[in-house]
């Protein structure tokens, strides 16, 4: 091998320039992880060049992106993550060739730590971003039985947090930040609330 650097950190720069550039495209933002996630990939790239790689390694790291999907999409199926994280693990750590077929060239345990932390991260990632398209708008919601807490001082305006999510808010008497309030109306995103006074 005559590659400038260790396989190993080209393995870990390759794996978290790929994990930028998912990052990048699912939360385009200033640019700055683009260009890092381009940055990382190209230095990556240049050290892969230079390292030989096993072909089937990289197929099965490709084809573990179909039980990580499907243990994104079938809730409790653990076993299908479990299959995308051994297919990652053993895709990484066979990655690039050596002289002798069945010797690692990346550290196993290097391979399995970036791999378990890449997948949970991403499961995490991707459940949490489904459940936030599967939830239905709470503005639609009747919140006048509900109670939340002032947020700032409201007047004739300010914010309270009810239902789990931040509100615009106004009241006819001034309410200090921090404080119960009841919900006695809503007019489009904007609640008109009363202090809750303690008895």
């Amino acid at each position: 091998m005559n590659g400038i650097i260790n396989p190993d950190i080209a393995y870990v720069v390759l794996v978290l320039g790929f994990a930028l550039a998912i990052m990048a495209m699912t939360a385009p933002g200033t640019g700055l992880l683009e260009a890092l996630a381009f940055a990382m990939l190209i230095f990556a790239g240049y050290e892969i060049i230079n390292l030989p790689f096993n072909l089937w390694a990289l197929i099965l790291l490709v084809v573990g992106v179909v039980p990580f999907i499907y243990a994104v999409r079938k809730s409790g199926k653990w076993y299908y993550l479990l299959a995308a994280t051994l297919a990652f693990i053993i895709g990484s750590v066979f990655l690039f060739s050596s002289d002798v077929w069945w010797r690692p060239v990346v550290n196993p345990f290097l391979a399995s730590f970036v791999s378990i932390l890449i997948v949970g991260f991403f499961w995490l990632v991707v459940r949490k971003g489904l459940e936030a398209l599967d939830k239905r708008p709470s503005h639609s919601k009747d919140l006048t039985k509900l109670t939340g807490v002032s947020r700032t001082a409201i007047h004739h305006s300010g914010s309270v947090y009810v239902g789990g999510e931040e509100w615009s808010a106004r009241s006819k008497k001034p309410i200090p930040a921090n404080v119960h309030v009841k919900i006695l109306s809503k007019q489009g995103f904007v609640l008109e609330v009363e202090e809750i006074k303690d008895k």
